[in-house]
């Protein structure tokens, strides 16, 4: 059956092929592999975000079933992830308790806001804005962001309380053996989990650790000795449900966070998204990935739960349990949907300590201080850029997001700076028949009074002053130039600002008895002009198609071939 487009448009999963048999296996395959991993890492990210734990299987089912409905990348696995789980923990550490009614409130606001802002961005086609989170400033988040979270879970992990840091040994003395029961999940957990990831990395490791944790957890014990554990998770489905009242302020307080998180998540889907891409060969469209993940938030929010977004290390499972379709999400959904029906009673005694393991042991991956030194060797504006990302992130915690509005703020700064200082320079016939750059190659001028002139950038109201300034520059510098070309091939665009400043350069050398050409003016740049009037005014005469031909009417020597055999 034919589907209009309109139709796909709104319904972009009546367009998913038909599962072949074999093609269906594998996907229950990869979605079962999945979902044994998914069960524990949504209670885990529940609990890095400040959340009750039965909401991070929340925001696992029905999120997870909209992402992959109205989105567009088929193997990515929507659902809770430990970066978006910070961020909302970042944004609401000020307003709240964490736990608390009025903070499940708040988090349920900010999945509705932020999805809001997603949704919308896609529906009117905006998903590139997403790029105004540059690498160096994801560089920087990220780094910063999987150190935080490292260090939030040193006391779960270790059985130390974090309100008291002052009473470390006074813990050791009195409570001894409820820390050192503690350190041995926490670490253990670890190590097993390091050695799954290295040894079998297909292997569901997180749901074997966690079986394990609460097998000894409950023949060691562990509760009655003290050590904290998940606690009583209501059985059942999620309820469907308007979100809470919450005062003015709150949302004013919300509003930001919630753009910062909306670009931060998407920004982390579109590189799990990016890489599905290359390995399957598969298009995929940003616009209505945002308008899935915007529905996925939204969908959160009304379930209960909290921001969610594209998992990479999941979606990466995913593809390497060979899943060959969107139907392994569904089947992935399908083991959080049984758990919340049967086995809330058994994930009750998971001890923190190996719940925070599985939280920090992904997050070690996301550590990338060669990423920084990448930076350092390529550009040092951009490191800098990551630097102050990175510390601002750390400096400002709990408001996270601070961290990523200087990072962007920076990043438009340095875009301005480097359009303020374009590569001008002077050319001439190069041997190989084309203009180079005169001082690089200790070329000859085209002519004793002729200045050609090359602008690598756009004519616009941030490099119009320094085309005026270099040519004025040598201009006084040679009194015996007459005439000045310029090569407009890099100029790829031209607003008002540009055609005013063509003018008034006109101008200035005509009152000095100096001409001005124009060669290789690009379709869109001799529209501008006309429009301005400004080709009217300079003359056809003036104004050549090509270098050569620039070269043939300007040049010493009447073409190409004396200037060429000067430059040898």
């Amino acid at each position: 059956m034919q589907i209009s487009p309109r139709l796909r448009r709104f319904f972009p999963f009546l367009q998913w092929p038909r599962p072949t048999p074999a093609g269906l296996r594998q996907d229950v395959w990869a979605g079962i592999t999945v979902g044994l991993v998914l069960v524990p890492q949504a209670v885990a990210y529940a609990a890095l975000a400040g959340m009750p734990a039965e909401t991070g299987l929340y925001a696992a089912l029905l999120p997870a079933i909209v992402g992959i409905l109205w989105g567009s990348a088929p193997l990515l696995a929507v659902g809770p992830v430990a970066l978006t789980s910070l961020l909302t923990f970042g944004s609401l550490a000020p307003l709240a308790e964490p736990g608390s009614a009025k903070w499940v409130g708040l988090a349920i606001w900010l999945s509705l806001y932020a999805g809001l802002i997603q949704f919308l961005l896609g529906a009117f086609r905006l998903g590139r804005i997403a790029s105004l989170v540059s690498q160096p400033v994801m560089t920087g988040f990220i780094n910063a962001a999987a150190i935080i979270i490292i260090v939030s879970q040193l006391p779960a992990l270790t059985g130390l309380r974090a309100d008291d840091p002052g009473s470390l040994m006074r813990q050791l003395r009195d409570d001894g053996t409820r820390v050192l029961l503690s350190c041995g999940f926490g670490l253990a957990s670890l190590l097993l989990l390091a050695l799954f990831k290295r040894l079998w990395p297909a292997f569901p490791g997180v749901l074997a650790v966690c079986v394990l944790g609460i097998g000894a957890g409950r023949l060691l014990d562990y509760e009655r000795l003290g050590g904290a554990v998940v606690g009583a998770i209501p059985a059942g489905l999620p309820a469907l449900s308007l979100p809470p009242s919450i005062p003015l302020a709150s949302h004013q307080e919300l509003w930001p966070a919630a753009l910062v998180l909306a670009l931060i998540s998407f920004t982390e889907a579109m590189t799990s998204c990016r890489a599905l891409s290359r390995k399957r060969n598969e298009a995929w469209d940003e616009n209505q990935e945002l308008i899935g993940q915007g529905l996925a938030k939204t969908v959160a929010g009304f379930t209960g739960a909290f921001p969610v977004s594209g998992s990479f290390s999941r979606s990466a499972l995913n593809l390497y349990a060979g899943a060959q379709s969107a139907w392994a999400t569904l089947v992935a959904t399908l083991c959080v949907l049984l758990s919340l029906l049967f086995l809330t009673d058994l994930i009750r005694h998971l001890p923190l300590a190996v719940l925070a393991a599985m939280i920090m042991m992904p997050v070690f991956s996301l550590l990338d201080l060669r990423a920084l030194r990448r930076l350092f060797a390529v550009s040092r504006l951009d490191a800098a850029i990551a630097l102050v990302t990175f510390f601002v992130t750390l400096f400002s915690m709990p408001r996270l997001h601070w961290g990523v509005v200087a990072g962007v703020v920076l990043t438009m700064g340095a875009f301005l700076y480097r359009r303020t200082e374009p590569r001008i320079i002077e050319v001439s016939l190069h041997a190989d028949g084309t203009l180079r750059d005169r001082a690089r190659f200790s070329l000859p001028p085209l002519a004793p009074d002729l200045l050609a002139v090359r602008i690598d950038a756009a004519l616009n109201f941030l490099t119009s002053a320094a085309l005026l300034r270099f040519i004025g520059e040598r201009c006084r510098q040679d009194r015996g130039l007459r005439r000045v070309l310029l090569c407009a091939s890099g100029i790829n665009d031209i607003d008002t600002t540009g055609t005013d400043a063509l003018a008034q350069l006109h101008a200035s050398l005509q009152a000095e008895g100096i001409s001005l050409q124009l060669c290789s003016v690009k379709k869109q740049v001799m529209e501008m002009l006309e429009k301005a009037g400004f080709a009217q005014t300079l003359g056809p005469a003036r104004i050549f198609p090509t270098d050569s031909a620039a070269v043939a009417a300007l040049s010493e020597g009447g073409g190409y071939g004396g200037i060429a055999r000067a430059a040898r």
